[in-house]
């Protein structure tokens, strides 16, 4: 009968479990074979395996040797395979009870000399053995990540394969480890070091309140990439339930250092170079990408038309769904990304395009090219578009700012408690609680109705000044959305017109 114990392969931050088997054949030469479609790192375990024995004085018979990742219709990606088929191989050779092994899923990468190294994934490793009703074996790095994952599951951490082998003896009891931190991030930037905008920090307050998409316009200098970095000091910590799905992402992208956590919401910034895979995830291992690490968090696109057109359609569906399905040959691998998308741009290539004083070097055609690199259903996903005029000196000798970033977090605390009472963020409210909550008054909704016909609305841009207005209502404390509400909800959504004549010419 074969030994086996469990494992877990990755689809998307799941893990689903699979279990690793271990068989010996007739034979007098000593093959080793793995079966169960592995990929490379898999395949090469069966050399690590080996000289990880060789190195603790154990031999392996002169007799085949089959290990089977079932199901084996399913991919096989990663190192930390070494170790449960080393528990196997254990079990097959009875150094240590079957019984036993078939109790636990492992997980770990071995090294030559016998020690466990982690590998990306402990915390949806973790997670998996506690819904198999397993208990986990991981290396001893591996140990204050999978710890998260609940005070109940039995968890084994050694540092190598003699202090595993002792604890299954009973001559090495291992404790189980302990949770990481959860770290605090201490803020440097504060919205007070922010002088004149108050335009830009009312939209960005706005942003932060409903998770409403948002977009700066401005000349180099204005300050749009410095707003954009004060956002995550006024936005409310994780929730425990959003820690953990945050985590389980960033644990398989391998960002968690050492079991460290942090309730800080995500705030990814890639180069404007980015592909579409590193944006929306995939390649040859299908990691996740930046919208998925951004996840509950902040994604920002700095420069927003140098992105290749394709990587920004890219971002439609998740901006609308909250998810990303990543197609492959063999597999559909989804991913959470609940992201908020705060973006910047210049009005032209050459930045000074619309500002008073300046005017661009190519004439209008330079802001029509440079703008119409972003699609149009692109743009009417974002909600907020903001111009950031130009600070003057007269600006920059101004006194700092009485309110910063506490005042703003507690104004933004209070709309989204309560959002929170109605069960969703005033982002993602359904059409039909939208038209119950965010019903405008007459007055209110006479101008909106006048301001769909002008503005050319689409029912989703309705939608989106709707869910934009109730948030100004919620800032304010108001129950009502009123005919205020309705007039700033617009006027944040025609930002930037000053340049629209640029487009048609």
């Amino acid at each position: 009968m074969a030994a086996r114990t469990a494992s877990v392969a990755f689809e998307g931050a799941r893990a689903q479990v699979v279990d690793v088997q271990v068989q010996t054949a007739g034979g007098t030469q000593p093959i080793f074979s793995v079966v169960g479609l592995a990929d490379k790192a898999v395949a090469e375990s069966k050399e690590r395996v080996r000289a990880a024995f060789a190195c603790i004085g154990l031999s392996l018979p002169s007799k085949r040797l089959i290990v089977n990742l079932a199901p084996a219709d399913r991919p096989k990606e990663g190192s930390h395979f070494d170790l449960p088929i080393a528990i196997s191989l254990m079990a097959e050779l009875g150094i240590i009870p079957k019984d036993a092994a078939e109790e636990h899923l492992a997980f770990g990468e071995l090294g030559l000399n016998a020690t466990l190294a982690p590998t990306p994934g402990a915390l949806p490793a973790a997670v998996a053995a506690g819904s198999a009703g397993l208990s986990l074996i991981c290396p001893q790095d591996s140990g204050p990540e999978a710890a998260w994952a609940g005070g109940e599951l039995p968890i084994i951490a050694p540092a190598s394969l003699i202090q595993l082998i002792n604890h299954f003896k009973g001559s090495q009891v291992l404790s189980r480890p302990v949770p990481g931190e959860l770290v605090e991030t201490d803020r440097v930037t504060d919205l007070n070091q922010v002088k004149g905008q108050e335009g830009a920090k009312r939209a960005l307050e706005i942003a932060a309140a409903g998770q409403h998409n948002l977009l700066f316009i401005g000349p180099p200098g204005s300050g749009k990439s410095m707003l954009a970095a004060r956002l995550p000091g006024i936005l409310p910590p994780l929730e425990v339930e959003e820690l953990l799905d945050v985590s389980m992402i960033h644990s398989v992208a391998g960002l968690l250092e050492r079991g460290r956590l942090t309730r800080d919401r995500p705030f990814r910034s890639p180069h404007h170079s980015a592909s579409m895979a590193a944006m929306v995830g995939g390649g040859t291992k299908a990691k996740p990408g930046e919208a998925s690490l951004a996840h509950h968090g902040v994604l920002f696109l700095d420069e927003l038309p140098e992105f290749h057109p394709q990587v920004l359609d890219s971002l439609r569906q998740p901006l609308e769904t909250g998810s990303i399905t990543v197609a492959r040959a063999n597999a559909h691998i989804s991913y959470n990304a609940q992201f908020q998308l705060i973006a910047a741009m210049n009005p032209c290539r050459c930045g000074g395009g619309g500002q008073d004083g300046q005017s661009c070097r190519r004439g209008p055609r330079c802001a029509a090219d440079y703008q119409a690199r972003i699609s149009g259903p692109m743009m009417d996903r974002i909600d907020l578009r903001i111009e950031v005029p130009a600070v003057t000196p007269a600006d920059l000798a101004l006194p700092a700012p009485n309110q910063g970033s506490e005042e703003a977090s507690e104004r933004v605390a209070n709309a989204r408690a309560a959002q929170k009472a109605r069960g969703y963020l005033n982002a993602q409210l359904p059409p039909d609680i939208l038209a119950h909550v965010a019903e405008p008054d007459r007055a209110g909704e006479t101008l909106l109705n006048q301001a769909a016909t002008t503005m050319a609305l689409t029912a989703r841009s309705y939608h989106r000044v709707l869910r934009v207005a109730r948030t100004v209502a919620d800032l304010e404390g108001s129950e009502a959305v009123q005919r205020v509400h309705i007039a700033e909800a617009l006027a944040s959504r025609r930002g930037g017109e000053r340049f629209a004549p640029a487009l048609t010419a």
